[in-house]
Parts: C-alpha cells; sequence; structure tokens
C-alpha cells in the first residue's frame, strides 16, 4: 500500500531559513504569515491531506466517475473529503478579505497546493482551478461581478473552470468559434462546445462558474477578437440565491489514462447566459492572468507527484530485501540485502529527492516573488519581482512537470515489477503526472514562450532579474572554500547558461528555426542553472544552522544532497548546450 507523510519541516526550512519570510512582515498579509501561524497551519494542512484525501487516491482511481444524463457524481467519499476541505477554510486562505479571504501570501498557498496534489491530484484539480477563477475575477471582472459572484467562490461553496479549449482550437485559441450575441439587459448568450474542461461538472459544490473565451458580432479573426465572459451553471439573483439552470450543461466525459476521479467534460453551450469580464476583445490579456497562474500551480502538481513517488520509493528501498552488496554483506542477519545499499537504487533515490527539495524551494520562491508583485509598496521591487516571475512562470510549468513524471517512472523501477502493478500504487502516479506536460499549454509552447516572448523582452531585462543576484551570490562567496563545491560548479554551468543565451538571441534573428529547435533543450538548461543556484543557496543556510548548532542529521542531509545535485545533475547542460547548438538542420531537413 502507498503512504505519504506532509513534509511539513522542509517547508518550514525554505519558509523561516531559505526565504525569510520574517523580513517581509512589513508588507500586507505578511504580517500573520510569521512562525505562530505558519507552523499549525502547514501541520493542519498536513493532516487534511494525510487523513482525509491521501485515503480517498487509490480508491477513487480505481471507482471512476459516473456520467448519468448530464450529471457526474464523484468517487465515494470525495463530496465528503471537499466538505471537509471547506469547513477547513482552505479555499479562502490567500482571497482578498473584502470577499470573505484570509488574505494571506501566495507563498503559504503554495504548501497547501503541493500537499493536496501528492495526496490526491484528481481532487486538486477542482481548488486549484477555482482558485485561478478567483484570480481573473479579481483582476479583471467589474465591481458588480465581483459583489455577486467571489465570496461564495471564495468560500469553496461554488468552484470555477476555464473553458478555453474546442475540438478544433487547442493551443491556437484563435482558431475558437464559440459565439457571444448581446442581450438587451446588458448580458450575454453563449453558444458553441468547450472540451476538455477539468471539473466541468461534478456534484461537489452547489454551483459552478465558467469562465468563457468566446467572440463577439463582428470581432476581429484571430486572438484580438477573443472576449472572455462569466456564466454560472445556476442563474444568480441579485440577492445571490440561486435560481433555475442555465442554458449549459456536460454532454459528456473523457475516459483517460490517469486523473481517473477527476471529470475531464464536454460543455455545451445553448444560449446560456453570461456576462462579460474586463473589454470587448481583451479577453486573452484577462485569461492570461488565469493561465499564468495555473501554469504555477500545474507545475506544483508535478512536484506534488513527485514527492510523494519518491517517498514510496525510499521506503521500499528501504524494506526491499534483494542481493547483497557489492562491498560486502550489510546485513548478515538477513537473507539479503535491502535494495538502498545498490548504488544504482542510490542513484534514482537521491535524484528524486533532489528533484523534490529543489524544486519546492524554486516554487516557493517565485510564489514569493508573485507576492511581491502584488503587495509590495516599492514600484522599483515590484517590476524586478514580475519581471522574476515572468520569466520562471514557463520553467516551471515545464520543468516541475516533466521532471514529475520521470521522478515517478524512477518511483516504478526502483520497485521494479512490482512498481508495475497497482497495490502499490507508484504506476497511478505515472498516469496521473502525465497529462501535467499537457495541459495549461504543452511543455514546447512553454519552451517557445520562454525564448519567443520572454528573452526579448526589453532587451534582455527579464534575465537581469535572475542573472544578477547569481552573479552576486557567487562572488560573494567565492573565496569561501566551504562553499566551493557549490559556487564553482554553480559558475561553470551559469556559462554555459549565458553561452546557449547568447546562440538563442543571435540565432532567433538569423535562423528562426534554430531558436524553436533548441527551445525545449534551452528550457531545460534553464531549469538546471536555476535549480543549482537553489542548491547552492540552501547549502550555505545549512553551513550556517550547522555552525550555530542546528540539527546535523537535517541539515547535513541538505549539504550532501546539494552536493549530490552538483556532481550528478548539473553536469546535463554540457550535452544540453552541445546538442542546443548543433541548430536545426537535422530535425528540419529529415525526410518525414
Amino acid at each position: 500500500m502507498p503512504q505519504y507523510k506532509a513534509p511539513v519541516r522542509d517547508f518550514q526550512f525554505i519558509l523561516n531559513d531559505y526565504l525569510k519570510l520574517d523580513q517581509y512582515k512589513s508588507i500586507d498579509g505578511f504580517a500573520d504569515a510569521g512562525e505562530g501561524l505558519m507552523t499549525p497551519v502547514l501541520e493542519a494542512a498536513g493532516q487534511m491531506c494525510e487523513e482525509v484525501l491521501f485515503p480517498l487516491n487509490q480508491k477513487g482511481d480505481r471507482q471512476g466517475l459516473r456520467y448519468d444524463n448530464g450529471k457526474v457524481i464523484l468517487p465515494d467519499g470525495f463530496k465528503e473529503a471537499y466538505k471537509t476541505y471547506v469547513e477547513g477554510g482552505w479555499p479562502s486562505f490567500t482571497c482578498d478579505p473584502a470577499y470573505g479571504g484570509q488574505g494571506l501570501p501566495e507563498v503559504l498557498n503554495m504548501p497547501l497546493m503541493e500537499m493536496v496534489c501528492s495526496a490526491n491530484l484528481s481532487f486538486g484539480l477542482t481548488p486549484g482551478l477555482s482558485h485561478g477563477a478567483y484570480n481573473a475575477i479579481m483582476l479583471h471582472a467589474s465591481d458588480a461581478l465581483k459583489q455577486k459572484y467571489l465570496p461564495k467562490l471564495v468560500s469553496g461553496h461554488w468552484s470555477g473552470v476555464m473553458c478555453l479549449t474546442e475540438p478544433q482550437a487547442g493551443t491556437d485559441l484563435g482558431l475558437i468559434r464559440t459565439k457571444a450575441e448581446p442581450n438587451e439587459d446588458g448580458s450575454y448568450a453563449i453558444t458553441g462546445t468547450k472540451i476538455f474542461i477539468s471539473s466541468g461538472e461534478q456534484d461537489a459544490t452547489e454551483n459552478i462558474l465558467h469562465l468563457i473565451l468566446a467572440r463577439l458580432p463582428g470581432a476581429p479573426t484571430g486572438t484580438k477578437g477573443i472576449s472572455l465572459f462569466l456564466a454560472s451553471k445556476f442563474l444568480v439573483g441579485d440577492d445571490g440565491t440561486l435560481g433555475e439552470r442555465n442554458k449549459l450543461g456536460c454532454s459528456g466525459i473523457e475516459h483517460k489514462m490517469g486523473l481517473h476521479a477527476s471529470p475531464t467534460c464536454v460543455i455545451q453551450y445553448d444560449g446560456a447566459k453570461a456576462w462579460l469580464v474586463g473589454e470587448p476583445h481583451k479577453g486573452m490579456r484577462a485569461m492570461f492572468t488565469m493561465m499564468n497562474a495555473a501554469r504555477l500551480y500545474v507545475g506544483v502538481q508535478g512536484l506534488g507527484i513527485a514527492e510523494v513517488a519518491y517517498q514510496n520509493a525510499l521506503a521500499y528501498a528501504k524494506d526491499r530485501l534483494q542481493s547483497r552488496a557489492i562491498t560486502g554483506t550489510k546485513l548478515p542477519n538477513k537473507p539479503a540485502d535491502p535494495i538502498i545499499v545498490h548504488a544504482d537504487v542510490r542513484r534514482m533515490i537521491l535524484t528524486m529527492q533532489a528533484f523534490s527539495e529543489g524544486c519546492r524551494a524554486l516554487a516557493l520562491e517565485v510564489a514569493l516573488k508573485n507576492d511581491l508583485v502584488h503587495r509590495h509598496p516599492d514600484a522599483e521591487v515590484r517590476k524586478e519581482a514580475d519581471d522574476f516571475v515572468q520569466l520562471l512562470t514557463p520553467v516551471v510549468k515545464s520543468y516541475l512537470t516533466d521532471g514529475g513524471f520521470e521522478m515517478a517512472n524512477l518511483a516504478v523501477q526502483v520497485h521494479g515489477g512490482y512498481g508495475y502493478i497497482g497495490e502499490y500504487g507508484v504506476e497511478q502516479y505515472v498516469r496521473d503526472a502525465r497529462i501535467t506536460m499537457i495541459y495549461e499549454g504543452t511543455n514546447g509552447i512553454q519552451a517557445l514562450d520562454l525564448v519567443g516572448r520572454k528573452l526579448p523582452v526589453g532587451a534582455g531585462r527579464y534575465l537581469r532579474a535572475f542573472f544578477h543576484p547569481m552573479d552576486a551570490f557567487i562572488t560573494k562567496y567565492r573565496n569561501d572554500p566551504a562553499m566551493a563545491e557549490f559556487t564553482k560548479p554553480l559558475y561553470i554551468h551559469m556559462g554555459y547558461l549565458q553561452k546557449a543565451t547568447l546562440w538563442i538571441a543571435m540565432q532567433g534573428i538569423a535562423k528562426p528555426d534554430d531558436a524553436a529547435g533548441g527551445a525545449v533543450e534551452y528550457q531545460r538548461m534553464f531549469a538546471l542553472v536555476a535549480l543549482a543556484y537553489v542548491w547552492a543557496r540552501q547549502a550555505q543556510v545549512a553551513q550556517e544552522k550547522l555552525a550555530a548548532g542546528g540539527d546535523k542529521e537535517f541539515y547535513g542531509a541538505k549539504i550532501a544532497t546539494a552536493r549530490f545535485y552538483m556532481q550528478k545533475i548539473l553536469p546535463q547542460t554540457i550535452s544540453l548546450l552541445a546538442s542546443l547548438t548543433a541548430g536545426s538542420k537535422s530535425i528540419m531537413e529529415a525526410p518525414l
């Protein structure tokens, strides 16, 4: 049977020691985010995930969903688990107090999201999408729409979904055909079909808010003619009460590789009553608010899968007896040694540990920067933080989801034949993780976004928010003997990334296919160096804590994992650079 334990101690380390949240106490929302609240919140969230959500994960995967004439019935226990989630106040965690939220920073929401996704990713999609819907409505809707729809969304009694994809329009949203016809009362009638709508219909919430991309009459072609609309499953009265069913419904659910307990719906709109969100023809700008938040959240989905896969691989490797260590018997009183003694098994588990702990710190740092974008009083700080978030969002989405799938596969490998069968649970993680590399923009699209949109901004302005602090860190600790094993490889591989960046920039102008053909490799290089920077800083903090008499086991493990990352994972940048700079000729001229 699989197991899961919330990594509360690591969250504490990252939030308190690595990110040093105490320094932001004067910023709105952070005053209550100190140790006194943080630890109880993390512990309570961890307990809820371990005891309520995790036991439903395998059961939900096996039972699946039931579709009955437009209704979707979740697996046994899911509706009750969602009620527990709402009663705990988790949906309102980081929302505006004006609408019933608790006003806490997003950096404290990310640990909750990771733990939920580790415990039960199918369950996690509904609150995750609702939070994205909240962001879009909060930033772009009129005050009247906010007052009418946000309180119930913030409380979790209603959920939210985004409705983009159509049968003929996936990545290329300029091809959408859904129409919005104006009504006399200022609303719009939405007609069309949307597919792949996660949680588009379910029986856990009283109401579902649909954020829909559609075209107004006479709208320009392409993405410049798309507007964003809000439609409610049930019409909502001026007093907030639910009325009759809107003219929208679920005509079917998909049968999928994974996420069997999360409904992926086909939604039909037959003149559904909706309201414009933001300005006409500016829907993509509003939707990207939701999508960018969703991309960070999807990255955390990959991280959540990686963490639970790592925990189960480690536990199995310590228990499974198989063969003797090649250096001699370790447990003479046993018929064989545990497989944790074998070098290749250790390599796989350390890879998983380095990924999970490094990506956790990276994701929380991006979340913190996003908080600074919206909360810091200094405009220059907000701008620099936004540059960082814009640059790292495609990196986090792609690398954490690629890695989540890879780590789940490593967990299967560690389990051997038992990993391939359902009893131990890790094969489900492979199936569930696979979609994260596809939805909210495939990882190839993320790579094109990085090299085609993010790098050129302001002649590389975004890059300065990344490279300058890293360079300053290397300079600060260059002459520290204890840090040499971390700063030296970081300096070398940062140089490789800078070389790749220059090559991409030059080829993007001269030979666009070269930049496009190397985009995925460049994106992975970027992630590897970003994590090297994270690990070097974690090692430095751990050394300080050890010198002050801190927990030798915990901080010693941090330093050891950082050392493994620098020696065994970071060197992948060398082969990626060689492949990237080989150009695209062999790709584009091959006969296919």
